[in-house]
């Protein structure tokens, strides 16, 4: 398998297609290297159009899954880090994104819940030289107040609803990225807020992952 043309393709017919055009965010993908963040036994498809399962999710009975190549560049093109910008990411899995948000901005914070996944996403991002990120263990599924405000923020599973928390901590003129709803009908947002209370929505693509562990529901109704 020839690596470097394996992640032009990658590039070229994925994530080029989905209208990234940010040369910063296609030039980010050949130095982060892929296929070192993704599990031994499936790195032959690191730069497939596929969800692949982070090592460790399964065994550690989460089921976690690394988004798709394109759906990575297009949310890092969208939130639009800078190198001053304070950034809390909900949901490390494998470091991939983390690695990537950590290139473009200016500290992260990045919240697993699950030990062995942080664990992952520890080494991964050490073995890389990221030194811009810290890695904290917790439940953020719906807020994580204790860095705020942030810069941008990105949920990196599902919510059915978006917590208000989240608004709450973005600064002003912060950024915020989830993928809204339950299956089959979820919505990629993207929340920009110019000041505390002012905030508009844009949904940006209709997609499937999975939700965050607790994370918040609409109350049932009940007679």
């Amino acid at each position: 398998m020839n690596i470097e043309q394996a992640r032009t393709n990658m590039v070229e017919q994925q994530i080029r297609t989905w209208e990234v055009l940010d040369q910063e965010v296609l030039d980010l993908l050949y130095l982060v290297p892929r296929e070192e963040f993704v599990a031994a036994e499936h790195r032959a498809m690191a730069f497939a159009d596929l969800e692949l399962p982070i090592e460790g999710g399964t065994t550690a009975g989460s089921g976690q899954r690394m988004w798709t190549p394109k759906m990575e560049a297009r949310v890092l093109q969208e939130l639009s880090p800078k190198k001053q910008d304070n950034v809390l990411e909900v949901g490390t899995g494998s470091g991939y994104l983390t690695a990537l948000l950590a290139h473009r901005g200016g500290h992260v914070h990045s919240v697993e819940i699950n030990p062995q996944l942080a664990e992952l996403g520890r080494r991964n991002l050490g073995r890389h030289g990221v030194d811009n990120v810290t890695l904290h263990i917790g439940d953020a599924a719906r807020g994580w107040p204790r860095q705020a405000p942030y810069d941008v923020i990105v949920l990196t599973g599902s919510t059915p609803v978006l917590p208000g928390a989240f608004l709450e901590h973005l600064a002003p003129g912060g950024r915020l990225f989830a993928v809204v709803g339950e299956a089959p009908a979820m919505v990629a947002r993207l929340t920009t807020c110019s000041a505390p209370g002012a905030c508009r929505d844009a949904g940006l693509f209709e997609t499937v992952i999975a939700p965050l562990q607790n994370a918040e529901h609409l109350p049932r109704f009940r007679f």
